[in-house]
């Protein structure tokens, strides 16, 4: 018996059809993306887990509408980005805001303590501006070319390089602190 992978189309096309196996999995291979886009946007976990119930729910209700034009992980990414916006403008989460004076910066490269590496990076995250944060998450965590994340976010593609790099400037300004922190795992 051989096994053949399904594409990426070939898995939208059935869950649009209402194959519910194959929706499950578009979301057990993107929650994770949906979900890091949503914390960095609010900064807190039980916003960020109601905006990637909401996206999902509205992947399920709107995917016929996808058309194939650009990569799913394109319009997912709307959807998420827009989902969030939403949630902002209705007032049901506002991102919280940090000051990168506050950030305290690890004291040492100490990989085995992950949480605390993944705190500190969330908070930097947070405190980026958010046209920089949107830019470099869908670059980073929805792997969207510069022309994609360019084309989602309705701008310029070298206005996406220069935030990209605007951000990753910040971020590692901020991890390496006095010490050398942990900037080199930015990139």
């Amino acid at each position: 018996m051989v096994i053949r992978a399904i594409s990426e189309s070939e898995l939208v096309a059935a869950a649009a059809s209402g194959d519910e196996r194959a929706f499950a999995t578009i979301v057990r291979q993107h929650a994770d993306a949906v979900y890091g886009h949503a914390l960095r946007f609010f900064g807190d976990r039980q916003a960020a887990e109601d905006a990637t119930q909401e996206v999902f729910i509205k992947v399920f209700r709107t995917i016929a509408t996808f058309d194939g034009r650009a990569r799913f992980s394109t319009w997912l990414y709307r959807v998420t980005r827009n989902v969030c916006l939403d949630m902002n403008r209705a007032g049901r989460h506002v991102p919280q805001p940090v000051d990168p004076v506050t950030i305290e910066p690890l004291s040492e490269p100490d990989f085995a303590n992950d949480v605390v590496f993944v705190q500190t990076f969330e908070r930097a995250m947070s405190a980026l501006p958010a046209e920089d944060r949107d830019a470099l998450n869908a670059v980073t965590l929805f792997g969207l070319s510069y022309a994609e994340a360019a084309l989602a976010l309705g701008i310029p593609e070298g206005t996406v390089k220069s935030r990209v790099f605007r951000a990753r400037r910040m971020l590692g300004t901020l991890l390496r602190g006095r010490e050398g922190g942990v900037a080199g795992e930015l990139h």
